[in-house]
């Protein structure tokens, strides 16, 4: 436990902004001095946020639409008409929830999301389970995204399906690559294929709206095999909600955003939802007009460019441009989750380590994590996207419920002018976001969506424990008292020593300067050495005479570590000093290749003696500065 943890809402932190409309207020001299200090440059504006933050919403309407139009065809061509209903109904939960983000952006400018909401309405157990949900989703929207997207370039390249695996690797690879060197940087890259993609689909939406026939023939429905109901439709809903999945993601990173920062993240929501939701109804419009029905070989949105456009260049733009922007969707997820997780470890739920930045903004860490899950999952379903399909979407419609949830109280609490108008909305999105939940489990339980409540419930037992432990360290450090005045103590040092030479000389000053007393010892090994090199160690220590004893300790095995425990068990026997410290010499060589060439003696030696007794370790780097070839 850390003295200036954050609570549960993530208010604490350097990312603080006065008020709850981003504008600077007191401490802007510190905002200027990081301006000055290029930090603003490394964060994101509106069309970067789009870039990085958007990219898993605005590429699912590559496979939204035809997740719906694969429920409806069950029912032939009757179903089908009722694709662009279902899909209004989901583009009005869109609007539901880019409403509800662009109040939680506002009331939590430290971003966080669902669990910045529920932390600070719903109590802590409900926000573990808010991150614990994101995270997994999280993950699989990277292995989906990135699988999807190979997928569709070993559609266009049959000969590479053999390597789909690698190519998952690699695509994931590269996108980690870019995304540890800066967020910032990592949004420039994918402004590009974003734009592209964009003008691609309302290309498609325009050019098929104007058209009076199909220039290539799609498929068409076949025979009804069961006829529209509620069930039906609300399947059909569920399924199409895989379209949202990322709406959330820029509420939980509004720290990476230029200032000010609620702003341009409640602009970029709001670009988000309007861009997202005209693209959605534009292709169920085209999928009416068209009478388009599911193909195992090509895709919905293709039938559409291919009856838009003809199979021409024009077709193969927008599917690489599809390609492109389904394989960089994950990067929504590289920069949701290492915010989240900074916040989480802000609050001692997972190691502080995941709060730390680099020199770029970025939370290596967290991208660190997100990249290793993620290629678990791609290696464990061989690069198979419908491998992963049936656990994806169900996390994050967790979060949206609890968010929904979290500010309908947050409204209630503040009831400030309009709350009861803003509590409704939000209520009303509660209840579709949860019976949304409701449906996807129903019907993704036998496929594997039982396997998201354990992992949810997995990763809440391990923030548990994480932040349990934390409090124990907290209370033996005695964290937030005032320690009584320092006492001195009487401090033995034993310094390790192999030979007489300058990192000798160097290790026995510095423990002079730390403790009362110092002793050198060194381990002779018997069977490998001379006889006479215990005498000739000796030797060169009385000649040099640093005025500090030196202890040759033998060992009849080949052991370093034995014998210098059991001398520091026998000098705590003793118990003539209050402190035993040991300080342990080595070289720091200049360059990697010739760090190799040591012998690590003395991580071996650190591990031992922590593990075996009680002694304070110090590791002295002494650098050495090695002469370049012929000089």
């Amino acid at each position: 436990m850390t003295p200036n943890a954050a609570g549960s809402d993530g208010t604490a932190g350097d990312d603080r902004e006065a008020g709850t409309d981003g504008a600077d207020g007191a401490g802007g001299g510190a905002d200027e001095a990081a301006e000055r200090g290029g930090q603003e440059r490394d964060r994101l504006t509106v069309p970067q946020g789009l870039a990085a933050l958007s990219l898993d919403a605005l590429a699912s309407v590559a496979y939204g639409p035809e997740a719906i139009v694969v429920v409806l065809a069950v029912a032939g061509s009757h179903g089908l008409g009722f694709t662009l209903p279902v899909t209004i109904a989901i583009v009005v939960l869109l609007a539901a929830l880019t409403f509800s983000y662009r109040q939680v952006i506002a009331a939590f400018p430290n971003g966080g999301g669902a669990y910045a909401v529920a932390g600070r309405h719903l109590g802590r157990r409900v926000s573990l389970v808010a991150a614990a949900s994101l995270i997994i989703d999280y993950v699989l929207n990277v292995a989906v995204s990135v699988s999807a997207g190979v997928a569709a370039l070993t559609s266009a390249f049959p000969g590479l399906y053999g390597d789909r695996v690698v190519l998952c690797v690699v695509v994931l690879a590269l996108i980690t690559g870019v995304n540890l060197y800066g967020v910032a940087e990592s949004a420039k890259v994918m402004i590009l294929p974003t734009v592209v993609f964009v003008v691609a689909i309302f290309a498609v939406v325009l050019v098929g709206l104007v058209r009076t026939h199909p220039a290539v023939e799609p498929t068409h429905p076949g025979a009804a095999t069961s006829s529209v109901g509620v069930l039906l439709l609300l399947r059909a809903f569920a399924s199409g909600c895989s379209a949202l999945t990322g709406v959330e993601a820029i509420a939980n990173a509004v720290p990476t955003f230029r200032r000010p920062r609620v702003k341009r993240a409640q602009r970029t929501e709001v670009a988000l939802g309007g861009l997202l939701g005209t693209m959605l109804i534009g292709l169920s419009l085209l999928i009416g007009k068209f009478h388009v029905a599911p193909n195992d070989t090509k895709t919905v949105l293709a039938q559409l460019t291919d009856a838009a456009f003809g199979h021409n260049l024009a077709f193969f733009v927008v599917q690489f441009a599809t390609v492109a922007l389904l394989a960089l969707a994950a990067n929504t997820s590289f920069g949701g989750m290492p915010v989240l997780t900074s916040l989480l470890a802000r609050d001692d739920n997972v190691p502080h380590v995941f709060a730390l930045r680099a020199d770029r903004q970025v939370y290596r860490h967290g991208v660190a994590v997100l990249a290793c899950a993620a290629v678990v999952l791609l290696i464990a379903a061989e690069g198979n996207t419908q491998a992963l399909v049936p656990f994806f979407a169900i996390g994050v419609f967790i979060g949206f419920t609890i968010s929904q949830v979290g500010m309908v109280r947050h409204w209630r609490e503040e009831r400030g002018a309009g709350w009861r108008g803003r509590a409704a909305a939000n209520g009303l999105g509660a209840v579709l976001t949860a019976a949304a939940l409701v449906i996807e489990l129903v019907a993704k339980f036998t496929e594997g969506a039982w396997l998201v409540f354990l992992m949810v419930a997995a990763l809440v037992s391990v923030f548990e424990l994480v932040n349990r432990t934390y409090r124990k360290i907290g209370a033996a450090l005695h964290v937030g008292e005032v320690p009584g005045p320092p006492q001195p103590r009487r401090s033995l040092v034993v310094v390790p020593v192999g030979a007489v030479n300058l990192l000798t000389r160097e290790a026995i000053g510095a423990a002079l300067s730390l403790g009362d007393e110092v002793r050198a010892v060194t381990v002779v090994h018997v069977d490998d050495q001379p006889a006479d090199y215990a005498g000739r160690i000796h030797d060169a220590w009385e000649a040099w005479h640093p005025q500090v004893p030196l202890t040759v300790l033998t060992s009849p095995t080949r052991s370093l570590t034995r014998p210098v425990v059991d001398y520091l068990h026998g000098v705590e026997t003793a118990g003539d000093h209050d402190r035993l410290v040991v300080l342990i010499p080595e070289t720091h060589l200049p360059r990697p290749w010739q760090r190799l060439l040591q012998n690590q003696r003395g991580m071996v030696l650190d591990r031992a003696l922590r593990w075996h007794t009680d002694a304070v370790i110090c590791r002295l780097r002494f650098r050495v500065d090695v002469p370049a070839d012929g000089s």
